[in-house]
């Protein structure tokens, strides 16, 4: 493809010949190859500009950037003001804007993204649909499994998964867009057709500004949205979402009045049913996953599914056999105890599991958990002051402390909890914290491990070593914890 072509749409100014053939584009120096373009994109810990050379070396023949850089002979450098959303334009142009060809449906809110897009996964294939799937475990095609590094990759990237599905003729794409894919234009030049609000908590503060800027972020999906935006009604930021939406509104919701409704709630630990109302229309759902919060996830996929026309008994079918790794996922102890791994990672994550519990009749409600180093302080001593709130005892612990002193961090959350009656314990290693909390457990206690979810790692300083708690569970108990 010739330059110029990729740069259509992209206000720049071009030194060098704007016809060269460019085979590939990228912004990590190390993937250039023979004819290949280079953005020189800033990172959170390095910039591109000091990699230009690298690139060349490598065979880039022409560098978009957004400072001048120095001329280098036969290379045409390419002048933007905004090196990351160029790269979502130039993505688009490269791969033939994929999304056109796409029903692309986004996901965002702080819970609640990745069983949405599980759910509606499971509803769009029961109609015989090919259906792509971009989030926070992995990213799919169809049964294919891609592994996934950020919640929402770099446009450039997203852009050749896309071209990679329309050619494996996938038509759905459901995807969960973090605030920080909207903030860092990740997702421009991205044609969502459907866009889904589920809530919003405290998260991500530690990049965001405060709470509105936050839900300001969120907000810009909906102004992106070309044919209906799914809200949920009962969240408190509905109003925003609403007032951003370009597209038609569809609400859902429990206490609120909403065009899709459920009624007559039943929780047990082996799952939830529930009646949803849709007008005149009515049917009972059965969910393997227990939880108010998986009854809101579920009604927000039964408002896409009914705007594309998918009736609700086929609906009912999709969702009764829906599970989520990591999202209150039970783990086969073969004890008279229960252990479930859930991500709940944020001071409305762990009151959610946790209110899920309160209903069901068990023994002690144990809750292990840590905070994740080099995010959001501030959220610490909340997590704290909820998990004493909900839970019989805690065990805190790590979780992925980074470059952070776990020992601080739990110091942090030690600040909330010592504010409620909660007894606890501090275990630093997580492992031995697993086994504190599975040796002690008595008959019907609900061990609730919780932050890693889905992750199979903990990131130590600047190493990720591996750590399954399905694994670590199951270990244990072989090896004599709680005979």
């Amino acid at each position: 493809m010739k330059l110029i072509d990729i740069l259509k749409g992209v206000k720049c100014e071009i030194k060098g010949d704007p016809n060269i053939d460019i085979s590939g584009v990228c912004y990590d120096s190390r993937k250039a190859k023979k004819k290949y373009l280079f953005i020189a994109i800033k990172g959170f810990k390095t910039d591109g500009i000091f990699y230009v050379e690298e690139a060349i070396k490598n065979g880039a023949v022409a560098v978009v950037a957004d400072r001048e850089i120095k001329e280098y002979p036969g290379i045409t450098t390419v002048l933007v003001e905004d090196a990351r959303a160029t790269m979502a334009k130039i993505a688009s142009n490269f791969y033939n804007n994929p999304t056109s060809k796409l029903t692309l449906i986004g996901v965002t809110g702080t819970n609640g993204k990745t069983s949405v897009t599980y759910m509606l996964k499971a509803i769009l294939e029961r109609q015989n649909n090919k259906v792509g799937l971009v989030g926070t475990i992995q990213n799919m095609i169809g049964d294919e499994v891609i592994p996934s590094v950020h919640t929402t990759p770099e446009s450039l990237d997203l852009q050749e998964l896309f071209s990679i599905m329309v050619n494996k003729g996938v038509k759905y794409v459901v995807m969960e867009v973090s605030s920080h894919s909207l903030a860092l234009n990740r997702v421009d030049e991205c044609e969502f057709d459907i866009a889904i609000f589920t809530n919003l908590s405290q998260d991500h503060l530690d990049f965001h500004q405060n709470m509105e800027e936050y839900a300001k972020t969120k907000s810009k999906l909906f102004k992106m949205a070309k044919r209906a935006s799914v809200i949920n009604i009962d969240d408190k930021y509905s109003s925003m979402m609403i007032e951003s939406s370009k597209a038609k509104v569809l609400t859902y919701g429990i206490e609120d009045f909403a065009y899709v409704m459920a009624k007559d709630i039943r929780n047990s630990l082996d799952g939830v049913k529930f009646k949803v109302q849709i007008e005149d229309k009515k049917e009972e759902m059965s969910l393997k996953i227990p939880g108010l919060f998986n009854v809101y996830n579920a009604l927000a996929a039964i408002t896409v599914a009914d705007f594309l026309g998918i009736s609700l008994r086929s609906v009912r079918e999709a969702l009764s056999q829906v599970t989520v790794k990591g999202r209150f996922e039970p783990v086969e102890t073969g004890k008279d105890f229960y252990v479930f791994i859930d991500y709940a990672h944020t001071p409305d994550g762990i009151q959610n599991i946790m209110e899920a519990l309160k209903e069901y009749k068990t023994g002690r409600k144990i809750l292990l958990f840590g905070a994740g180093g080099d995010r959001d302080k501030t959220k610490r001593p909340l997590m704290g002051e909820v998990a004493g709130k909900y839970a019989d005892f805690c065990i805190l612990t790590s979780d992925n402390p980074r470059s952070e002193d776990p020992r601080e961090i739990i110091s942090q959350i030690e600040e909330g909890i010592k504010k409620t009656n909660c007894p606890y314990v501090v275990i630093e290693n997580r492992k031995e914290a697993i086994r504190y909390a599975l040796t002690n457990a008595q008959k019907d206690d609900v061990i609730i491990l919780a932050g890693k979810g889905h992750e199979t790692y903990q990131i130590i300083g600047n190493k990720v070593i591996p750590f399954d708690e399905r694994e670590i569970v199951k270990e244990i108990l072989s090896e004599g914890g709680n005979k």
